[in-house]
């Protein structure tokens, strides 16, 4: 019988093309990962994965397993689902947080499946700005929110009592106007061509971004017009009018309604990770219900992107 911590795991790899990836998104360090995907190897009697220097693809084996593990894995959800609804899902109201592009681009499909199985349940989003997405957990303002972190960058470890759970982690590509000369190209593109660029920055006013900032100076991109804001909008609005280029979160990028041109970075060390924060064993029917949506939406919607 196959552990279905190790089934999750060939899945997070077939979606992240990389051990390392995966073991972000799940929270892992890669060895450990690697040594649940050997395990699972040892049990299936067959290769799995083939390792190159991009990261991981998987064998026929492994495709074929990983196709069933999602099937596996969704009834294994549903059934968590169903529990829920056992334990009392028949009214109450759910307090949700969110930052504006998980918002927008995240959340509405897995608030839309909780509400066609739990309507008697009310909803109610709040959106904030992290790291205010845990404190408002903390405080109590919320049941669970959607927050993020970046690479590279150290983390603050979550207050007393908010568990801080890894749902998605996404690359930080480059966004320049359509034809700028650094968006010529497929490979990827050294940070060290940043140099002496003017970089379009909301760092100043927002802390989950410092570290990134931090790194791109350190390659010699320099900060020329800072954008007083968090907000993705403002920034894309003006790198597409040739006032710089910005550094963003692939998600961003894809979803972004003014035209850019966009390339992957080398090294790929830039990352943001999207969690959800919860009160751990304290999280009631209907935030456990919505927070295993979310496991299951979230991998789903950025293979889709």
């Amino acid at each position: 019988m196959y552990d279905p911590t190790r089934l999750a795991a060939l899945v997070a790899v077939a979606e992240a093309g990389s051990i390392t990836r995966a073991a972000a998104r799940l929270g892992y360090t890669a060895p450990a990962l690697s040594q649940q995907l050997a395990k699972l190897e040892r049990e299936a009697g067959a290769a799995l994965l083939v390792r190159h220097h991009r990261g991981a693809r998987l064998t026929s084996a492994g495709e074929l397993l990983a196709g069933r593990a999602r099937r596996v894995l969704d009834e294994l959800d549903q059934a968590r689902h169903e529990l829920a609804q056992l334990a009392g899902l028949s009214g109450g109201r759910l307090r949700v947080g969110t930052f504006t592009t998980a918002g927008i681009h995240l959340l509405p499909p897995v608030l839309s499946a909780f509400r066609r199985a739990h309507p008697d349940v009310e909803l109610a989003v709040t959106d904030y700005e992290p790291p205010g997405t845990v404190a408002a957990v903390a405080a109590g303002e919320v049941d669970l929110a959607l927050t993020h972190t970046y690479e590279p960058a150290a983390a603050d470890p979550p207050p007393a009592g908010v568990t801080i759970e890894p749902l998605l982690v996404e690359e930080l590509v480059l966004i320049t106007a359509v034809g700028h000369m650094l968006s010529e190209g497929t490979g990827r593109l050294p940070v060290a061509e940043l140099a002496g660029r003017p970089l379009i920055s909301s760092a100043p006013t927002h802390p989950p971004r410092r570290g990134v900032e931090r790194a791109l100076a350190e390659a010699g991109a320099s900060p020329a017009v800072v954008c007083e804001s968090p907000g993705y909008a403002l920034v894309c609005a003006l790198v597409s009018a040739g006032l710089g280029v910005a550094v963003v979160p692939e998600m961003v990028a894809a979803m972004s309604p003014t035209p850019l041109s966009v390339r992957r970075l080398e090294p790929a060390a830039f990352r943001r990770t999207i969690s959800v924060a919860h009160r751990g064993d304290r999280a009631s029917a209907a935030a456990s219900t919505l927070m295993a949506l979310m496991r299951s939406g979230f991998g789903r919607g950025a293979a889709a992107r």
